[in-house]
């Protein structure tokens, strides 16, 4: 009985602080879970339960079963001694751990770090991600190498991704984190892909008054510019009068900036007499290379 008075006392305590604590689940029945707190039970309806599993057809009794033994983050949400009553809540202590784990993690998580964590919601603006106890921010231009205009383009709702911390803000609670840089980056050997004078096929993505910007077709990160002037050998306005989005074209590469990350293309260009050698020489080496590509049965036939 002493030691019941004490256990009772410990949850007035705990009752009055709104702490949270944890508490083991010892039984169940079918509307919730019995938990020990000290030497006296408490209950957690099934309806204060977070981490019970929703699964469609699946018995309720059976999940109930299956957390008997497992340790729950818990809060007092009724306490009456005189009634034997006391009754705990999961989801009621959720937002206090959530805070918890999330000051841990900020306290542990350091820029360089890779972390494993899934979507939870698509902004205009990026992706938020739950790294298990915090959560992060994946800003539009750190999901992809390639441009798009928004995260939907590449990610959907709850699924697992890897990311690496790039800027960690205790004091904000922000956690600024990138996918396109555990990738390799298109433009740091885009030099030994292209060269000056070859000819590549692309598909126009936007216009600008000064030019139309083009998306090399099987290098989705790679986007160069056709200046409005090497559009045609007329004069041309706007590029609407030559392309339209969403056109493929055959253009050549005239200017590589891999520093600056800037392609420049050219379509007035593609036909030109003077690169007539190296498109010859171009079309030799393909050809060459299919050749060598196919299996000996085939080239027979």
């Amino acid at each position: 009985r002493a030691q019941a008075s004490r256990a009772w006392a410990e949850a007035e305590e705990l009752n009055s602080t709104q702490e949270i604590f944890e508490g083991v689940v010892a039984g169940y029945n079918k509307g919730g879970l019995i938990v020990k707190v000290g030497k006296i039970r408490g209950f957690v309806p099934a309806s204060q339960l977070v981490s019970l599993p929703k699964e469609p057809g699946v018995d309720q009794g059976k999940q109930l079963a299956g957390m008997v033994g497992k340790k729950l983050y818990l809060k007092i949400i009724e306490l009456d001694r005189d009634q034997n009553r006391l009754i705990l809540s999961e989801r009621a202590a959720q937002r206090q751990v959530r805070k918890l784990q999330k000051d841990k993690m900020l306290s542990e998580l350091k820029e360089g770090d890779v972390r494993d964590g899934e979507v939870i919601s698509l902004a205009d603006f990026g992706a938020f991600i739950d790294l298990g106890g915090a959560d992060g921010l994946v800003h539009i231009s750190e999901i992809s190498w390639a441009p798009i205009t928004h995260p939907s383009e590449v990610l959907k709702t709850g699924q697992k991704v890897r990311v690496v911390v790039l800027k960690v803000d205790p004091e904000h609670k922000r956690v600024g984190l990138s996918i396109k840089r555990l990738q390799d980056d298109p433009w740091a050997t885009i030099e030994q892909r292209y060269k000056p004078g070859q000819l590549v096929e692309a598909e126009i993505t936007k216009m600008a008054k000064f030019g139309a910007f083009a998306r090399i077709l099987g290098d989705d990160a790679i986007e160069g510019l056709v200046h409005v002037s090497e559009l045609s050998d007329r004069r041309v306005g706007h590029p609407k009068e030559v392309v339209k989005e969403g056109q493929l074209v055959t253009l050549r590469v005239i200017r590589i900036e891999a520093a600056k990350r800037r392609l420049g293309l050219s379509l007035k260009r593609v036909t030109q007499s003077e690169y007539l050698d190296e498109d010859w020489q171009q079309a030799l080496e393909s050809a060459n290379e299919e050749v060598e590509d196919t299996p000996p049965a085939e080239a027979e036939s």
